[in-house]
């Protein structure tokens, strides 16, 4: 015969691994941070710009480059563009930082024209969809004033 409290222990037990537990601080960014890298990934290297929009963007989308219309339409038209514009494109993520909602990426960034840093913040809703994004863009010199990389 199973005792009482060993009985309510097991049961317990049973019921907290079927409970899934939010997340906490570390496991936000986690999360946020493998899904817009993968979101980067999937957009420019893959070339799937409409299964990353479907698997990591919100439903809202909020655009402040100057050059991409705001929202999903406008993320999609001008990544589809410049995909298509040049087949160079490659994109490598040397870093990451996240805090909080936020993610910012900075990426060595390759195409016909040559090399470019980029630095980009998106944000991420409670669900980890992307939902917000700036960035900002400068070449990679042939020549620097000084021995040190821009990566």
């Amino acid at each position: 015969m199973i005792h009482a409290k060993a009985l309510f222990a097991s049961t317990l037990m049973a019921i907290s691994f079927a409970v899934t537990l939010p997340l906490h601080a570390g496991e936000i960014e986690d999360r946020n941070t493998a899904n817009v890298v993968a979101f980067y990934d999937m957009s420019f290297n893959q070339r799937d710009v409409d299964g990353a929009i479907t698997k990591y963007v919100g439903d809202d989308y909020i655009q402040h480059n100057p050059f991409a219309p705001d929202g999903i339409e406008g993320f999609r038209n001008a990544v589809t563009g410049w995909l298509n514009a040049d087949a160079n494109i490659h994109v490598e993520i040397i870093r990451t930082v996240a805090e909080g909602d936020l993610v910012v990426t900075h990426v060595k960034s390759s195409s016909s024209e040559g090399e470019s840093a980029v630095m980009d913040i998106f944000r991420l809703d409670d669900a980890g969809k992307i939902v917000e994004h700036w960035d900002v863009s400068q070449p990679v010199p042939a020549e620097q004033a000084n021995d040190n990389t821009m990566f």
